[in-house]
């Protein structure tokens, strides 16, 4: 299995020209359906956000928690609500389980609240880039394509990896390369931010006790509360 410090090297050398390519061949138009934002069933909406990210949407105005939720995995149900230790943080969820900056028109057309500042997962979606070791994307993909890109010796990247589709409604439909450019500039960047987090995450991670009814959240800069605070150790 590939190092993720081997992956990362990787993903930095991903052809956006490539990735642009293969955007276009699959081909997408966001409709606007809402479909990304929405919980799914009895599950909530769950997008990872980075630590960064959620400073950026708090514009010095929101509370952590308003912005970010501990990620569900790994938590268990106690008596007072969720409480053990997960790693990494989830957009926020309202009352119905969707993303707590979705909004929709009168019309029933959907928004995103803070789309200039919305985290690198949701300016990708419904793409994501699979590369060759050990950092693989949750969820199942409708699609993918292979990216030809080259590395910078000059050789083929045997591990330039996929571009994968996710379940969307907009898939199929006509992009501007200008998009698709954009896209992919998007893409490489949350490939490379991911695995950067989490080779952080391993070198911070130091177990953590959580009391009863206690959530501790380990991301790149260490273990917090749920709240966002630092936890002391």
């Amino acid at each position: 299995m590939e190092s993720l410090e081997a992956e990362l090297e990787r993903a930095r050398d991903l052809d956006v020209a490539a990735l642009a390519d293969a955007v276009e061949s699959i081909g997408f138009e966001c409709t606007r359906c809402g479909a990304c934002c929405k919980a799914d069933d009895e599950d909530p909406h769950t997008a990872t956000v980075f630590p960064d990210e959620v400073r950026d949407l708090q514009d010095g105005e929101r509370d952590w928690r308003d912005v970010a939720r501990p990620m569900p995995y790994g938590l268990t149900d106690g008596p007072d609500g969720p409480e053990g230790e997960t790693f990494e943080w989830a957009l926020q969820t309202d009352g119905c389980g969707d993303c707590a900056f979705y909004a929709e028109d009168d019309d029933g057309t959907g928004a995103c609240t803070v789309h200039e500042d919305r985290p690198l997962i949701c300016r990708t979606y419904p793409f994501s880039v699979a590369l060759a070791g050990t950092s693989q994307p949750m969820g199942e993909a409708v699609d993918s394509v292979p990216v030809d890109g080259q590395r910078p010796d000059g050789d083929a990247g045997d591990g330039s990896g996929l571009l994968r589709a996710h379940e969307c409604e907009g898939l199929g439909r006509d992009i501007s390369r200008e998009d698709a450019e954009d896209l992919a500039v998007a893409l490489k960047e949350r490939a490379v931010r991911e695995l950067e987090e989490a080779i952080a995450v391993r070198d911070t991670y130091e177990p953590v006790e959580a009391g009863p009814g206690e959530v501790v959240v380990h991301d790149s800069e260490g273990a917090k509360s749920a709240d966002g605070t630092p936890r002391d150790r």
